[in-house]
This record gives structure tokens, sequence and C-alpha cells, in this order.
């Protein structure tokens, strides 16, 4: 695979995405006060009368797209990631619950959004939202797969949550190969069967610099965008055990109950396989530029590159 080209942020596609198909009449987009930072901004400049913002009130937000899924619209709901566990209660008991479709988008979610600090770093989101019965959860690597994916939204039945990030990162994908993904199925970026690294979100480019690092050395690593990690893609994963034998997770989230902790659950119900998880450890995060929290929370592709030789010498 040649070698990725900076692209938007994914928080960018899920404006463009819900520009895509602001057509629909069920589409509405509800804002907690941030649609700058969301970029649901730009929907609510073309299509005021679909729009509609709470203020700093996500609890409420989450209630009012609860009513409006009731009604028969297809609401998306966004604030930052952080911000969206004040509300956790509501998405659980007002949409979860009832089975309603609502689409919510936590932004700025990880440590790589950087200097905000460890109050407004959610790493812990993925993990709250995989606890709720019925509940997709999504972590998409660029800007051009978080369009496409907020694009599925719309047919999509059932609550969602999708965590964006703040900051530009490569783009994985180009128009083509970006229309090619579905929701709960991982998407195989590179192929090797000494190793597979599985990642999501920001850490699915230091996956392939991984990949390209080791392939030096003569070991070849497959690739995995797992960008749903609810319903998590168990017949990929169980592919990958026959013909890898190992496995490396790579998260800019907890370890606890994230993609590592999906894909270990999995892993001890089935085909066992050694598994090295690359994530935040049992940590909050800290104030810094990204590169210093990726480096210092070892969120960075040597990082994926050891992990990746343990999980070999432990087949």
């Amino acid at each position: 695979m040649s070698a990725p080209s900076i692209g938007g942020a994914s928080r960018d596609g899920y404006g463009k995405g819900l520009l895509r198909i602001a057509d629909d009449p069920r589409v509405v987009v509800i804002e907690a006060d941030l649609g700058k930072s969301t970029k649901s901004c730009h929907f609510r400049t073309q299509y005021p009368s679909k729009s509609f913002s709470v203020g700093i009130a996500e609890q409420n937000m989450m209630l009012v797209a609860a009513g409006m899924a009731a009604s028969g619209k297809v609401p998306f709901a966004s604030t930052f990631a952080i911000f969206t566990e004040r509300a956790f209660e509501q998405v659980r008991n007002g949409i979860a619950r009832p089975e309603l479709t609502v689409h919510i988008c936590g932004s700025h979610g990880g440590i790589h959004t950087g200097t905000d600090g460890s109050s407004a770093q959610s790493i812990e989101d993925l993990a709250i939202y995989r606890t709720i019965p019925g509940m997709t959860v999504m972590h998409p690597c660029d800007d051009l797969s978080a369009e496409e994916l907020t694009v599925q939204l719309l047919e999509h039945r059932g609550p969602t949550y999708m965590r964006t990030a703040r900051n530009k990162t490569p783009r994985i994908y180009d128009q083509s190969s970006a229309r090619k993904l579905r929701i709960g199925r991982g998407s195989v970026l590179r192929t090797g069967g000494d190793v597979c690294i599985i990642a999501c979100g920001v850490m699915v480019s230091q996956a392939l610099t991984a990949a390209n690092e080791l392939a030096v050395d003569g070991i070849k690593a497959s690739v995995i965008d797992m960008h749903t990690l609810k319903p998590l893609d168990k017949v990929l994963v169980d592919s990958m055990a026959e013909s890898c034998g190992c496995f490396v997770t790579a998260e800019d989230h907890s370890v606890i109950g994230g993609l590592g902790g999906s894909v270990a659950e999995h892993l001890s119900t089935g085909a066992s396989a050694p598994l090295e998880m690359v994530g935040v450890s049992d940590v909050f995060g800290q104030s810094g530029s990204p590169s210093e929290l990726m480096s210092s929370m070892g969120l960075t592709s040597e990082d994926v590159k050891s992990s990746a030789l343990r999980a070999i010498s432990r087949k």
C-alpha cells in the first residue's frame, strides 16, 4: 500500500457526510453549542430549518433526539466525546432501551486532542458505549472513511456512537476505496502472515508505519482498520487468527474495554492466539502536543512494532 497522504480530520468527514444525506426529509441535526467544532455547523448553515441547537445541555440533547426518532426522524446529535458521557443515563434509558435510531457523534476523542488536558480527553468513551445493549460503536481513521460511514448511518437501524478526531491525520482511503467500507466489517489494508495488527482511529496510520518498518526486517504484517468496534467483525478476526497466529491491537483509548478488550473477549471464547494491546494504560491523559502525548503514552508506530515482535515471540 502506498504511503498515506495528509487529509482532513475525521470530524471534517462527519460534517461532509451530513451534507450528502441532507436531502432526505427524515434527517435532522442537533447540536450542544459545539457545531463549529464537530463540523455539523456546515449542515446548519445550509439547512437551518432542519438544525436544532440546545445549548450546553447534552442530557437534553439526547432526549430531544430520542423524541425526534420516535416521531419518524433520523437525528444526528453531536458534541465532544467527553461531554456525551454527561448524558449516559439519557442515552441508555431514553435512546437505547426503547431501541430508537439516534446517531451520536463524539468529536475530540482520545489523547490525540492534545493540549485540552485530561479533563477533556475521553479515553473511556468507546468502552462505555460498547456496554449498552444494541449500540453500534465506530471510530473511523480518516476524513473519507468518516464521511462514508456517516452516510451509511442513514439506513442503519438502532442507536450508534461514532467517535471522531480533531486533528488532521494521514488519509488511509481514497474516494473509491472509502465507498467499499461497511459498518460492522473490518477493512484489510495490508496482508502478511506473521502478525495481524488491528487498529482504529488515529492509530491506523501508526499501524501501517509499523508494518512498513517490520517489513524491512523481513516480518510480514497484516493491518486491519477495525472502524466498527461493535459489532466486532468476528469472522475476520478468526480468519486472521488462522493465517497470522497472533495479534496486536492499537487504539487511542484505554486498553480496558475498547478495541483491545473487544478482540480479547472474542479470542477468549474461540480460537486462541497471543494478543498484545497498544493503548492508554490505566491512567488519565495529560496536557501536551499530540506527538508528545502519543509518545509518552506509548502510542507510536515504534510501540506497535515492539508489541508485534512480542506477540510473534509468544506464538
